[in-house]
């Protein structure tokens, strides 16, 4: 198991700035996320560990080792490519062995270890089999197989099940996941699919524009981004813009549609700035007008504009007296809670609402 760490890492693609500044590591053994909108610089990072780019500014570090110079055949690193790059005119053993015969590894040992690298991803009954024989997810199996049997340090996988279907996804997360705790290796995984990142890693560098923005645990993440564009990123939310009036025990901040209480916030904001209060449209409780009211909690009325029936879910949209639209979830709905157009409360406790710095927003 071996770190990784950038170092003021810049690497310019014609003119335009893929990665600019990054710096971030990652600890030995982890199953980390590089996450973001197409064009963030995510694959350009991951290619910059292979080796495939070379850095115009700063290092690569893989256990204190600077590699940010050195071929990718002298990197011991091994790569799942989006599009699974299989030969086609070889079966699955010959496809997951051909790294190891470019190695010159002994007849004995590549044997051994085309098996092992066939079981662990649960292939080996198919040692036989050409690529086109074979499903998406199976040939994507075979693809991790080989970047396994050379045994790297570090496991790079360029959005991975991209090209699967949403059935698919969810097995091979899984599995990825199953197959990370058992072999421990240090696995760089760059993803633009949210779910796949909070479902699957130990920790999630955000990438927006060649930088990252927020680097932590999927939990972190999601219950207290430092940014609108990450609040909005991961999972999505509600922004309502208002002024931060008081901190104390609870932030107190001035809107258009009233005070908003909240329990959480950005560090690096002060009484006076504009700001976004995020709240995740699960922490948003629908009630009937002729309910109670309650002092401990954000309320206003709304006005249903539209509703999404999901099976295990109800999506609501909503108008607030001031125009702003804002979207609520009822898991696992029994019932319909308003029809469209009918007047209702919306409540919010403060601990669901983060106060964030409103010059964040991403686009």
């Amino acid at each position: 198991m071996v770190s990784v760490k950038f170092e003021q890492v810049t690497k310019f693609l014609g003119q335009s700035r893929a990665v600019d500044r990054l710096t971030v590591e990652i600890k030995p053994g982890e199953l980390f996320f590089l996450l973001g909108p197409s064009g963030c610089g995510k694959t350009t990072a991951l290619r910059l560990v292979a080796g495939f780019y070379i850095p115009d500014e700063g290092k690569i570090f893989l256990e204190e080792r600077d590699q940010s110079r050195v071929p990718p055949h002298k990197r011991n690193t091994g790569m799942v490519f989006q599009n699974y790059a299989l030969w086609p005119h070889m079966d699955v053993w010959n496809n997951v062995a051909y790294g190891l015969k470019m190695r010159r590894v002994a007849d004995d040992e590549k044997k051994q270890r085309v098996a092992h690298a066939l079981e662990t991803v649960h292939m080996e009954k198919y040692a036989d089999r050409l690529p086109n024989q074979l499903s998406g997810g199976q040939q994507q199996r075979v693809a991790l197989a080989r970047a396994l049997v050379i045994e790297p340090d570090v496991i790079l996988l360029d959005e991975p099940l991209s090209n699967l279907d949403a059935k698919l996804r969810i097995e091979m997360r899984a599995q990825i996941k199953e197959i990370h705790r058992k072999i421990g290796r240090t696995m760089i995984y760059v993803t633009h699919d949210q779910a796949e990142a909070l479902s699957m890693a130990d920790r999630i560098a955000v990438m927006h524009r060649g930088r990252v923005i927020q680097v932590g645990t999927p939990r972190q993440l999601y219950t207290h981004a430092e940014s609108a564009f990450v609040a909005e990123f991961i999972g999505g939310t509600n922004l309502l813009p208002g002024i931060l009036d008081e901190r104390g025990e609870l932030l107190t901040v001035r809107t258009p549609l009233g005070v908003i209480r909240a329990s959480n916030g950005a560090t690096r904001i002060a009484c006076g700035d504009s700001v976004l209060c995020s709240v995740r449209p699960e922490s948003v409780r629908l009630q009937p007008l002729e309910g109670a009211a309650s002092a401990l909690l954000n309320q206003w009325t709304g006005e249903v504009q539209s509703i999404m029936y999901l099976g295990d879910s109800e999506q609501y949209t909503l108008r607030l007296a001031d125009g702003t639209l804002v979207r609520a979830v009822d898991y696992n709905p029994s019932a319909r809670r308003a029809e469209v157009g009918e007047r209702i409360f919306l409540q919010v406790d403060p601990r669901d609402v983060v106060v964030l710095p409103q010059e964040e927003r991403g686009d």
